[in-house]
């Protein structure tokens, strides 16, 4: 994937995506001892990054793909993104979602136009349903993360940030399924200054850390973390990126999630989820690393459950 991809992906999106903020607090500066600024794609349309792959993504169909609409299985910030730049564009979006799915999530995808239709919890059952919309409607699947497309598009949030910030010496997303550190590490490349991309991951599912270090995909045998976002696993089309262009991918506990994320809420006065969080805590778990440099952090999304706060 070359620079003209995303140049060209992130003129084709400007009209449905916003150029987010970025924020800084001199006192998590002075608590990492490093210059730290947060691209804030919590304040993306829809609360998270993923509404740049999916606008992308469906740009990319021709006429005939675009009217027989687009199908998904997700129970997070994808299912809501795809289903709000489907409705943008004016194309329908069928959303596979777990039965077992908070009411909230399916209300939130209903809320932007997405058809929802509920399978058993289990991968096979997902692409199974999945499988019968493409058969059934003609509908084009577009995977969350495992997606050439959307990746070029979660790209666009990192080289919107090197734009306004040029000389970053290291740039930190978490990584979940794959897409946004992939993205992230194609823009770093090409619109950095040996600027280097770091990952944040869960120990309690830290597949991309053993995929790193074996080469080949790795699973999690569980699935228990606060960072719900990040419960997914890597795919062949972003696992080749992140083995080229990722430096390092740094494994944080729970307790040091919920600690950045208090940290976040409280220094920023930002609303940021737990998976979002992870990307600071891999920065104040390897302190030494980052010292003195200039440090990105890509707040992921906000979509929270406010009911349901760790702290």
């Amino acid at each position: 994937m070359d620079k003209q991809l995303l140049i060209d992906c992130h003129e084709r999106i400007k009209p449905f995506v916003h150029n987010t903020p970025v924020l800084t607090s001199s006192q998590i500066n002075t608590i990492v001892g490093a210059e730290l600024y947060f691209k804030c794609e919590n304040f993306q349309k829809m609360g998270a990054f993923k509404m740049r792959g999916a606008a992308n993504a469906i740009l990319q169909l021709s006429q005939a793909q675009k009217e027989n609409g687009v199908v998904t299985h997700s129970s997070g910030n994808f299912a809501q993104a795809l289903s709000l730049a489907a409705k943008n564009l004016g194309v329908k979006a069928y959303i596979v979602m777990p039965n077992s799915a908070p009411q909230v999530k399916k209300d939130a995808v209903r809320g932007y136009g997405g058809i929802v239709l509920e399978c058993e919890p289990t991968l096979e059952a997902r692409e199974r349903e999945s499988k019968r919309i493409q058969d059934e409607y003609g509908a084009t699947f577009i995977h969350p993360s495992n997606d050439d497309q959307v990746i070029i598009g979660q790209g666009t949030a990192c080289m919107e940030f090197l734009k306004s910030h040029p000389d970053l010496n290291y740039v930190t997303t978490p990584v979940g399924g794959g897409g946004l550190i992939a993205g992230t590490a194609l823009a770093a490349h090409y619109f950095g200054k040996d600027c280097k991309v770091i990952g944040g991951e869960p120990l309690e599912v830290d597949d991309a850390y053993r995929s790193m270090i074996s080469g080949k995909i790795e699973t999690n045998s569980s699935i228990n973390t606060i960072a719900d976002g990040l419960k997914t696993q890597l795919g062949d089309r972003n696992f080749p990126i992140i083995l080229k262009y990722v430096d390092e991918i740094i494994r944080v506990s729970e307790e040091e999630i919920v600690a950045a994320m208090r940290l976040i809420w409280e220094r920023l006065k930002i609303v940021c989820e737990p998976s979002s969080a992870v990307a600071l805590a891999a920065i104040i778990r390897d302190k030494e690393k980052f010292k003195d440099k200039k440090v990105g952090v890509i707040i992921s999304g906000g979509n929270v459950d406010l009911s349901n706060l760790p702290f």
